[in-house]
């Protein structure tokens, strides 16, 4: 497969509402290699608390607890580190969000008044997940606790104690989420590298665009979670040396790489046995200048780790957030879309006899993806999910209401089902969280079975409706700017890193890796705002030949620079004194 593209490729886009696909956003796909991370994590976090509230007779609280409980779902594919600072963010949040919803539940019982607020909540909250990027499952678990909360009787008094309850089981969440670190430290860090070696071997095995990029992103996502781990350790710096070879193939798809090596890499990696030790990357002026000269593609991330832990690098990752949330920012319209699409579906729902439409708040706040072909494709598999999940729930409701060990049991087994499943399919993990959304109203006082399916098929089928609606009338032309910035953005990076390269007696290997990594998360942002832009309806038309140029380009110097071990060859000069041009492939 060659990486040029045929010239129906490159033909540019036109705006238009977009054909929406029926099937393919129903396919199951490869479960995810840590499945179970979060599955099991969240039944423990659940389980202590539940069992605790069960053996004090006071399961009417488990909706407080369970809020907390479902911050351990955060940050498994961070390392420990960072972890531990984004799970207690999130628990953080999660209280912050359920102290509003709950003093507002306590204040007024006015259904406009609780919708308004549930719609402006979850707007805050998509905004401000999508801005730091914090990962699955995103937003949808603090609209779902916090919308939920908003329809609970409450209180003003009881607000502090259920407060605690959540923070208490938070706490319980971040243990859990953090433990792992005493048994295998660097465990996030060795399955990211093997992501990235496994990506490399593919674009050697299949040099396509797919390939060049998905590898680009591997070995970005690799280097990031090594910058984010903390100090630098033996198995850490073994990690980095196998980044560098999957860097290596990942920019040239060299013939001389073996893909099968790199696999096998990458399985002892991902394994609990020791880091393999790789030797110098082939083609690299490594080769030429020993031990030290392998480890200067390392000196550069050891710099980076150094700006990071001063003031100034916190500083500017504070105002990159801020950036994010701007009046500028391509983030807005969505937010907007969930805004809008939450109040018009849960006044439709209100309007309609449902006594706490919640339900369908959470449904159309779920749905808002980066664009709109996205967010049709999330509509279809909750839909389908949910009507699914509520034939389960009538099912297994007799079951639970033979006892409340038994009402517990049910609720953490979907719990475990729906992060087992939801990785294969949104839809297929929504069938397990429908039944258990329902089972925790039980845990206040059993409702008629009838009423609990008719609201929810109602709420589902409105919430979707309202929510797609307001995707596709909310236009997001903002998309198409973010393309230009990542285009700006990407040629600044490739001409540094060509600096950086040219002037590699002075700026070190050091100064040149970290140009090469900028560049790199240049291409991925450029990559991702792109295909953001093409599923966005309303659009007008991508600079098609310039995104192709600008891929092309930057990859290219990414190959040409990768050499970046060692310090420079040095160019013999004939005997005229001119200097003779280097080799093409840096060699001596």
């Amino acid at each position: 497969m060659s990486d040029t593209p045929s010239h129906a490729s490159t033909r540019p886009r036109q705006p238009f509402a977009r054909g929406l696909p029926l099937a393919a956003p129903l396919r199951l796909n490869r479960p995810s290699d840590t499945w179970f991370k979060p599955a099991l994590s969240v039944v423990v976090a659940s389980a202590v608390p539940h069992l605790t509230l069960l053996a004090l007779g006071r399961l009417d609280l488990v909706m407080y607890t369970m809020a907390g409980s479902l911050c351990a779902l955060y940050g498994h594919g961070l390392p420990y580190a960072r972890r531990a600072r984004t799970v207690a963010g999130v628990a953080l949040s999660m209280a912050a969000g359920l102290a509003a919803a709950l003093v507002t539940a306590s204040l007024t019982h006015s259904t406009a008044v609780l919708v308004a607020v549930g719609a402006l909540l979850a707007a805050t909250q998509k905004a401000a997940c999508d801005a730091v990027r914090i990962g699955p499952p995103g937003h949808v678990i603090l609209t779902f606790v916090s919308s939920a909360a908003l329809f609970a009787p409450q209180r003003l008094g009881q607000v502090p104690a259920h407060l605690a309850l959540t923070l208490g089981a938070g706490a319980v969440a971040w243990l859990v989420c953090v433990g792992p670190a005493l048994i295998r430290r660097e465990g996030p860090e060795r399955r990211a590298v093997a992501r990235a070696l496994e990506a490399a071997a593919d674009r050697v095995a299949e040099p396509g665009p797919r390939t060049r990029h998905t590898a680009a992103a591997a070995v970005h996502a690799a280097w990031q979670c090594l910058l984010a781990s903390g100090r630098p350790t033996p198995v850490r710096r073994s990690l980095e040396r196998l980044v560098v070879h999957a860097e290596a193939a990942g920019v040239s798809a060299h013939p001389d790489q073996d893909p099968d090596r790199l696999r096998a890499w990458a399985a002892l990696t991902r394994a609990r046995g020791p880091v393999p030790e790789p030797p110098p990357a082939p083609g690299t002026a490594a080769e030429l200048y020993g031990i030290d000269a392998e480890r200067a593609a390392v000196y550069g991330i050891d710099a980076e780790r150094a700006a990071l832990r001063v003031s100034g690098g916190r500083r500017a990752a504070r105002r990159t957030l801020l950036r994010s949330l701007g009046p500028g920012s391509h983030l807005l319209p969505v937010a907007a879309r969930t805004l809008i699409g939450c109040a018009l579906a849960g006044y439709l729902c209100a309007a309609l006899g449902v006594g706490r439409p919640y339900w369908a708040i959470v449904t159309a706040a779920s749905l808002y993806q980066a664009n709109t072909t996205l967010t049709w494709n999330r509509t279809l598999q909750r839909t389908l999910g949910n009507l699914l999940g509520v034939l389960v729930f009538a099912a297994v409701l007799p079951l639970s209401r033979t006892g409340p060990l038994a009402l517990v049991l049910c609720c953490l087994f979907f719990s475990f089902a729906a992060e087992a499943l939801i990785t294969r399919n949104y839809w297929l993990g929504s069938v397990a969280v429908t039944p258990m959304a329902l089972l925790v109203l039980e845990f206040g006082g059993t409702h008629p079975a009838g009423e609990l399916v008719g609201d929810r098929v109602l709420d589902t089928v409105l919430g979707a409706l309202a929510g797609f609606l307001a995707a596709a009338l909310v236009t997001n032309r903002r998309a198409a700017g973010r393309v230009e910035r990542a285009l700006e953005a990407a040629a600044q990076a490739r001409a540094a890193a060509e600096r950086a390269y040219a002037d590699r007696a002075h700026t070190g290997p050091d100064g040149l890796d970290r140009a090469r990594r900028a560049l790199t998360a240049r291409l991925v942002e450029l990559r991702e705002a792109a295909d953001i832009a093409a599923g966005e309806w309303w659009q007008r038309a991508l600079p098609e030949q310039r995104l192709l140029a600008a891929e092309r380009a930057g990859h290219r110097t990414l190959a040409a620079t990768a050499q970046r071990q060692g310090p420079p060859v040095r160019a013999p000069e004939t005997r005229s004194g001119a200097v003779a041009p280097a080799p093409a492939n840096g060699a001596a």
